[in-house]
């Protein structure tokens, strides 16, 4: 079992162990051979951790515990900006770029609250995939079934299983179409993508600058929300467990359950099952504006156009160091004019309003994070079921993001069962409620 924050903070409280003791054991993993330490991380602060948990400790003994993350190991992906280094993001081509001049702005925040910034991990090159291969610098293997050799989803790949392995207690990634529900989906663990604007994204190497948003991914409900709140800079007191009992969930019946394999389906129902038994009104409803998304993106959408704005100077450079996968999702952003990229933004708003006024009878909806189990490395070597495959993973996530919305993908699966994400969605601005109703469905979920 992972522990918590709540439960490493009081055991530091307690004098139960020490932040140098944390990191040092993060460390240990991070460095063990046989792990997968160096496929989790593309650049480890080892040095630095250890001065930063020293320091941890020392303020602690004086009675100035900064936050409720001082002292602990956090990892950050590896396209957030750190003064002094160059910014990679998953990729080989930015290595002569230059270096950034000041930390990404929820880098500041996690060092003010005291976090143990423990090192970057690995990702999709440039965050454009939700699979999580990584042809440069390797794929970290999900901790379910890893003698088989599983996916562990993107893009924020090494930052799930930097916690699922014990080399962070908690992982900072981007969320633009699923990159932290997905991974905490296939791992096991709780990934919460917030409404984008509520967290800065100023110094974070952006794929698609409409959808991008930044969240963590950690053992439990209440992790997020700690770390939400740090990121976001929110002052207000924490969101407390709403009662489940009474509240309105929808569940679409439209596109979302298409294509559930076997493991997915028993665990998305047996969730349900049990939210209903434990008094939460659930409904299944139609969503027909779920069906219109794949005409809106039939031009390709705002990711590809937005990245390519980013990458085309870069790719006329070194556009053969990039992942061929990647570039080629990139490249249809070059075929779409202003004119259509305006229109896809009218045609979101419209979609948007339709969207929230047919769930406005609810608090929120559920659906499953990702359709399937995590694929095996072996099946994803062709690329036309790679392709296949990446477009299945995004699909539920990535309606969220085009909603403008926040979501929680919480695991949902038996004991002993393939890992199984059950999505918590509403709209834009219901963050607090989401992480609220989260921790009910969560302490439902957990039930023996």
């Amino acid at each position: 079992m992972i522990p918590s924050l709540p439960e490493l903070q009081s055991e530091l409280a307690a004098g139960k162990t020490s932040s140098a003791q944390l990191t040092e054991a993060a460390l240990t993993h991070i460095a063990d051979p046989a792990g997968e330490g160096a496929r989790v991380y593309t650049r480890v602060y080892a040095d630095t951790a250890r001065v930063e948990a020293q320091a941890s400790d020392l303020l602690r003994g004086a009675g100035l515990a900064r936050s409720a993350i001082d002292g602990l190991p956090i990892s950050i992906k590896d396209l957030f900006d750190i003064a002094g280094e160059t910014t990679l993001a998953g990729s080989v081509a930015l290595q002569k770029a230059p270096a950034a001049t000041a930390d990404a702005a929820i880098v500041r925040r996690l060092r003010a609250a005291g976090a143990v910034i423990i090192g970057r991990t690995n990702m999709t090159e440039f965050a454009f995939s939700g699979l999580g291969l990584n042809p440069h610098y390797g794929t970290p293997k999900n901790p379910w079934d890893r003698a088989t050799g599983r996916i562990p989803g993107g893009s924020s790949s090494g930052a799930a299983v930097s916690v699922t392995d014990g080399m962070a207690a908690a992982a900072i990634g981007t969320d633009t179409g699923g990159s932290v529900r997905i991974p905490a989906a296939f791992c096991g663990l709780t990934g919460f993508k917030p409404t984008a604007r509520r967290i800065s994204t100023q110094g974070a190497l952006p794929l698609s600058t409409t959808l991008d948003s930044i969240g963590p991914i950690a053992p439990t409900v209440a992790c997020c929300a700690l770390i939400d709140a740090i990121l976001s800079g929110e002052e207000a007191p924490l969101p407390t467990p709403a009662r489940l009992r009474g509240l309105r969930l929808a569940v679409p019946q439209t596109v979302t359950l298409d294509g559930m394999d076997a493991a997915v389906s028993r665990a998305f129902d047996a969730a349900l099952a049990r939210l209903s038994a434990g008094g939460a009104m659930v409904e299944s409803i139609a969503l027909p504006e779920f069906s219109e998304l794949a005409g809106l993106h039939a031009g390709g959408g705002f990711s590809p156009v937005e990245a390519w704005a980013w990458h085309k100077e870069l790719v006329e450079r070194a556009g053969e160091r990039y992942d061929p996968r990647v570039l080629s999702r990139m490249r249809r952003g070059e075929r779409m004019s202003a004119a259509e990229l305006i229109a896809l933004m009218a045609a979101r708003r419209r979609w948007i309003a339709a969207v929230e006024a047919r769930i406005a009878g609810f608090d929120a909806m559920l659906l499953p994070t990702v359709p399937i189990v995590a694929p095996t490395l072996a099946e994803l070597e062709d690329d036309e079921h790679y392709f296949r495959t990446n477009a299945l993973v995004l699909r539920n996530p990535s309606i969220i993001n085009f909603l403008d919305g926040c979501a929680l993908s919480l695991p949902c699966q038996a004991r002993g069962e393939a890992p199984v994400g059950l999505t918590l969605a509403a709209p834009g601005g219901r963050d607090r409620a989401v992480l609220a109703m989260g921790m009910a469905l969560e302490a439902c979920l957990q039930q023996d």
